[in-house]
């Protein structure tokens, strides 16, 4: 209650702009006085001198803040500053009666010949005593910043004897093009190529034929020149769009000057095409204008080249500030951003809370939740970010956005714009000189697989282009994709491709629809499933502080060979590159089994896509561990038919709906790596002690359509002393 009403008085007061506010640059600078507290703080030489965090200013409770909010400037910065960091809203009845806040300020900008430690820009950095678990989980789902900051505003830097540089820029509501234009120069003159130096196709590589471009001065689709300049564009369709799409009937046409109508190209294209007007370019590509979207081989041809169209373009443009083509770039135009910039005058100072990082903006877009545009995002080398909040800028190297001021080229570690900036957009080991690894596959799968497709069909389509340069830069020389990566799985880390696992609160269903390359979806890859997944590199234990990952890497393969059913009925064997282990075989340890799939006679064909292989399978009854049914996955524990019975062996993800004391048929696929608390996995008293590689990952399977073949239905560990005392047996497993 106390929180609601306190906001419903921090909307009233006329200095705030809400997410309905259109026009003025700035709301009303207020000059209201300070509380006792506020009054007695020094901001001026805080932020001349900087202050420690070891000297933090104390100011008090977080509630006793609020409550100052309508009558104290700075405690209403702050105030607002939580509120949106926090997204209060979103949480009427969080606890925060405890939490203490003081200030400190730290630098921005290394120390050096150039910009000395007095000149250093200063920002005040918000200390909490605590973080609700609430607000903890909400910022690592959102991969947003931990730190609360206020800003000066550059017109007062001179105040506090600082240059402008780092410090906080005055929003306008259109975009100041010039300010977009120096960014990219910036970039261009100062980096020389170095951020472009991942790049999966060489420069010398010659453009296809077949890529259109759009000719921003002549208004008309031409043929691509080689080695052009030219920019693209990342957007939302949103649905629709017969009307301005390029078609067999309307190509001719549009290869003439001004062919293209601009009274039916929605507002999103139309204004990319007037910004890469404006800063000098000449050429766009617009998959809408650039392909023919009713001829099947052109479609294709073309997205088969898509991951060197992006990788290629001088910068992209993301359109993440709308959810269709018809919204617009924000801020290209009049009354199509609203400002919510919010200063407050403090001692004389203009303090700003600076806009949300480029990833907490991304986060909330709707461009974010589509599936094409993300290996958009990570083929592209240069990104230009419109969003509802302001324009983002950034490279391999450097960031750049329009709330705050850079006086000089920054190429800084400990920047406040960069430090943003880079969060979670550029994937770990990929694209930053470095090959793909197991971990950024994994990141890349978790991340693609929750985001959200027109057409099911395309979940493999819409990441052609990613899965192609995994190819071109992780795979030997030659490689084709469609083998390296089957359904979206990355096959010579079949071992370690097959754990993946779904989130406890996704649902999931199996992905039936099909398309002209792929008869059926199979159960045992990711991509045969509607629903977000994940890879984990180290367990919790199922049920600690993140439950839901149970698996950790495989330390062993226990598969000797993989084989698949081709589309044209054959049975191939996979390269699958096989883990081995340290641990020395003996009689008390799994044996993997060594007769090869072709002892086994196959009766029948199976569907394409089903894998073929030799291991061991036995019964094994779950458990829930608790009677919750709120999320669509539940984690149970693995109880051995016989003997001890009742004690648990090991853990498994199930559907929520599976009913309890419900028996299995599992199977092995590979010993399990280290596992944090492993204890907590099995009964150690009945199955023995914990050693490395104990448990052994299993699946839970049972019969499809045609009781010959089985479907995955979880992924799980068990204990490998429990498993050799099951009743196992040696079997030809065909998994769909």
């Amino acid at each position: 209650m106390l929180l609601r009403k306190l906001f419903q008085q921090l909307q009233s007061i006329t200095w705030f702009q809400g997410p309905n506010h259109r026009r003025g640059n700035l709301s009303k600078p207020s000059t209201s006085g300070l509380c006792v507290v506020c009054s007695g703080i020094d901001i001026t030489r805080i932020l001349r001198d900087g202050l420690q965090e070891q000297d933090m200013v104390p100011l008090g409770f977080l509630p006793d803040i609020m409550k100052k909010s309508n009558h104290c400037a700075l405690c209403r910065l702050i105030f607002s500053l939580v509120r949106h960091s926090w997204c209060l809203d979103d949480h009427p009845g969080l606890d925060v009666a405890n939490i203490y806040c003081s200030f400190w300020a730290p630098g921005f900008g290394p120390p050096g010949p150039r910009l000395g430690e007095k000149e250093r820009c200063r920002r005040l950095r918000l200390h909490v005593s605590s973080w609700p678990p609430e607000i903890t989980t909400s910022l690592l789902s959102s991969r947003s910043p931990s730190h609360l900051s206020i800003q000066l505003l550059a017109e007062d830097a001179h105040m506090v004897s600082k240059r402008k540089y780092l410090h906080g820029r005055r929003m306008k509501d259109v975009v100041d093009i010039r300010l977009i234009r120096r960014w990219i120069k910036l970039c261009e003159s100062k980096h020389k190529g170095s951020c472009l130096s991942a790049r999966v196709w060489p420069n010398n590589e010659k453009l296809p034929d077949s890529l259109r471009m759009v000719d921003v001065m002549q208004m008309a689709l031409v043929g691509a020149p080689q080695n052009c300049r030219y920019a693209a564009l990342s957007y939302v369709w949103g649905g629709g769009g017969e009307e301005y799409w390029t078609s067999m009937a309307n190509l001719s046409p549009r290869t003439q000057p001004a062919g293209l109508d601009v009274s039916v190209i929605p507002e999103t294209i139309l204004d990319a095409i007037h910004l890469v007007q404006r800063i000098g370019e000449r050429y766009l590509w617009v998959d809408a204008l650039c392909i023919i979207q009713d001829s099947l081989e052109d479609k294709a041809a073309q997205i088969h080249i898509m991951g060197q169209i992006f990788s290629r373009a001088v910068f992209t443009i993301f359109a993440a500030g709308g959810d269709s083509a018809r919204s617009g770039l924000p801020g290209m135009s009049v009354g199509t951003r609203a400002c919510r910039q919010h200063v407050e005058v403090v001692q004389g100072l203009h303090l700003a809370i600076p806009l949300p990082s480029i990833w907490e903006a991304i986060a909330r877009s709707t461009w974010n939740t589509r599936g094409w545009t993300f290996q958009e995002l990570l083929l592209s080398h240069r990104r230009l970010f419109f969003t509802k909040y302001q324009v983002y800028f950034e490279c391999a190297e450097d960031g750049w956005c329009e709330d705050v001021e850079e006086s000089r080229f920054p190429r800084l570690h400990n920047h406040p714009v960069r430090a943003s900036v880079s969060t979670g957009l550029f994937l770990p080991g990929f694209g930053m000189n470095e090959t793909m690894t197991l971990a950024s596959y994994a990141d890349v799968i978790t991340r693609y697989s929750h985001r959200l497709l027109t057409y099911e069909s395309d979940v493999v389509t819409a990441m052609t282009a990613l899965l192609n340069a995994m190819t071109a830069t992780c795979e030997p020389p030659g490689s084709n994709a469609r083998k390296a990566f089957r359904f979206g799985m990355w096959i010579r880390y079949l071992d370690h491709s097959m754990l993946w696992q779904p989130r406890l609160h996704v649902s999931h269903t199996r992905r039936t629809v099909t398309d002209g390359e792929h008869s059926r979806w199979p159960s045992w890859a990711w991509t045969g499933w509607v629903g977000g997944v994940h890879y984990d590199d180290e367990t919790y234990s199922m049920g600690a502080t993140f439950p839901g990952t149970i698996h950790a890497p495989p330390a062993e393969s226990l598969v000797t060979a993989w084989h698949i059913i081709e589309e044209d009925g054959n049975i191939v064997q996979l390269e699958v590159e096989r883990f081995v282990s340290s641990i020395e075989t003996s009689s008390n340890s799994y044996v993997p089994t060594k007769s090869h799939i072709s002892d086994t006679k196959l009766e029948f064909i199976p569907p394409p896509g089903t894998l073929v292989f030799r291991t061991q399978r036995a019964h094994f009854k779950v458990l829930r561990i608790d009677d919750i049914k709120t999320m669509p996955h539940s984690i149970f524990d693995i109880i051995p038919l016989s003997p001890a019975s009742s004690k648990r062996a090991g853990r498994i993800i199930l559907p929520s709906s599976t009913p309890c004391s419900t028996v299995f048929e599992f199977i092995v696929v590979s010993r399990c790596g280290g596992i944090r608390r492993i204890q907590d996995l099995y009964d150690d008293l009945v199955w023995g002690p914990v050693y490395f590689g104990c448990m052994l990952h299993v699946m839970a399977v049972r019969e499809a359509c045609d009781p010959r073949i089985r479907e995955r239905v979880g992924l799980g560990v068990i204990n490998e002393g429990a498993w050799l005392k099951s009743r196992s047996e040696e079997s030809a497993v065909l998994l769909g």
